[in-house]
């Protein structure tokens, strides 16, 4: 279960009453069609009305890249692979990579086609080499520049290792259900393939093949998963704010920005939630940022960046507010002993748990910084498992949608995404640019 406060935001409930109708409005059209594929609306009714035959292929896909592979290689780039990736590092152990292959029980995931470094992609092979190895390439068209370079270069590494018979058994294929190149090319060499739905953008397609298949590789139970975001749905669509914490959270930040705050940060206490914070920061960022509007969604990792970013968010200029990701259980637990000697002045300590003085040092950090005019929020997760962090990735993708209805700005395309890839194209000298 997750719990929203926003005890130590400014903002009461009495100013969110003012945004009961807008609200109302918009809810009706977000339910007003969600399958229409024109819409992008399919990840609303998606933890309910998911396609349970593809579901039992993706765990029967894991499975045998499990039982076959080292190493799962996921070629993808923004929402095609930063839903997986936050999912996974926040469900496996810390240094799940570094971990023997015999304690892991499932293949390293490593990612590729997010960049265009040749100093990632040549560490990459060198990291690879003689461990078997599937991919995983995931691309709505095939003709992404970072993906479909990465995909070009690795797919002639894994057939000049396996032949390309084998090779092929180990190719799988996310993209569209009907067209693009990189179907067009699965078909031709039979890869097994799974489906980017029409009406699901890639931002807000964690939970459907484009992040399944690598979540479920690593041993994570994808039931459970899609149960916890069933239960978020269920419990968001009341339309009412006295009921619907995710619509509390949307108007919250736009009161916030409307008085100024012009920055939101996500701030976790929990190394292994890096990558959830870069997933929501592509989620608002390329939903709300558009005609000129938009709060800035930005993202630290405390206690960290206390040590960093610490000084400009308790002094800087006042155009910050926080969002704080909370884990209320730990997943394991560490008692801090007396040492005789005490020369490191820290036996006041003895006795605590580690994770007690990690909460005790985010409350005090909220306090200085609601203090220092950051105004805070705060979402609780009972634990970090598959079902809460259902219910986290739902609310905040519904709570997306409010927000940027509310801003007055479509939350579901990118056009400002296309204006460097001109720019990059003409540059490269390819034909038409």
């Amino acid at each position: 279960m997750i719990k929203f406060d926003f005890e130590n935001s400014s903002i009461n409930e009495r100013m969110l009453s003012d945004y009961e109708e807008v609200v109302q409005k918009n809810h009706l059209l977000l339910h007003e069609n969600p399958d229409d594929e024109k819409q992008f609306l399919g990840w609303i009714n998606l933890p309910e009305n998911y396609d349970k035959n593809e579901f039992e292929r993706i765990k029967k896909a894991a499975k045998k890249i499990r039982s076959d592979s080292d190493v799962l290689i996921v070629i993808g780039i923004g929402g095609s692979y930063l839903g997986a990736r936050a999912v996974i590092e926040s469900l496996t152990d810390c240094f799940y990579n570094m971990l023997p292959d015999k304690k892991r029980n499932s293949p390293m995931i490593i990612y590729a086609g997010n960049n265009l470094s040749p100093n990632y992609l040549n560490d990459l092979m060198n990291l690879i080499g003689e461990k078997d190895i599937s991919i995983n390439v995931i691309s709505k068209s095939g003709t992404t520049t970072e993906p479909a370079i990465a995909f070009r270069i690795l797919k002639e590494a894994i057939e000049q290792k396996y032949g390309l018979e084998e090779a092929r058994k180990r190719i799988y294929v996310t993209t569209d259900k009907a067209r693009g190149a990189l179907k067009t090319l699965a078909n031709s060499e039979k890869y097994e393939t799974f489906v980017i739905p029409d009406n699901i953008g890639g931002r807000f397609s964690v939970l459907t093949a484009v992040g399944l298949l690598p979540i479920a590789t690593a041993g994570i139970d994808i039931d459970k998963l899609m149960q916890g975001a069933n239960d978020a749905r269920e419990k968001y669509l009341e339309p009412s704010i006295k009921f619907n914490d995710c619509y509390k959270y949307a108007i919250v930040r736009n009161l916030l920005h409307s008085s100024g705050k012009k920055i939101e940060i996500l701030a976790n206490y929990e190394p292994q939630l890096h990558y959830f914070t870069e997933w929501w920061k592509q989620l608002y960022g390329e939903s709300e940022g558009k005609d000129g509007k938009g709060i800035f969604p930005a993202g630290v990792d405390f206690t960290t960046d206390l040590h960093s970013m610490g000084q400009y968010i308790q002094d800087g200029e006042r155009h910050l507010f926080e969002t704080v990701l909370c884990v209320n259980e730990p997943k394991n637990d560490i008692d801090v002993k007396a040492d005789s000697e005490n020369l490191d002045g820290l036996n006041y300590l003895a006795g605590k748990s580690l994770d007690y003085i990690n909460k005790k040092a985010m409350e005090g950090t909220v306090q200085a910084h609601v203090t220092g005019n950051v105004p805070n929020m705060m979402i609780t997760l009972d634990k970090l498992d598959e079902e809460n962090l259902g219910q986290l990735i739902y609310f905040f993708e519904k709570a997306c949608a409010m927000s940027g209805m509310i801003l007055e700005v479509n939350p579901f395309n990118q056009p400002g995404v296309e204006e460097y890839k001109k720019n990059m194209f003409k540059l490269l000298e390819k034909p038409g640019y």
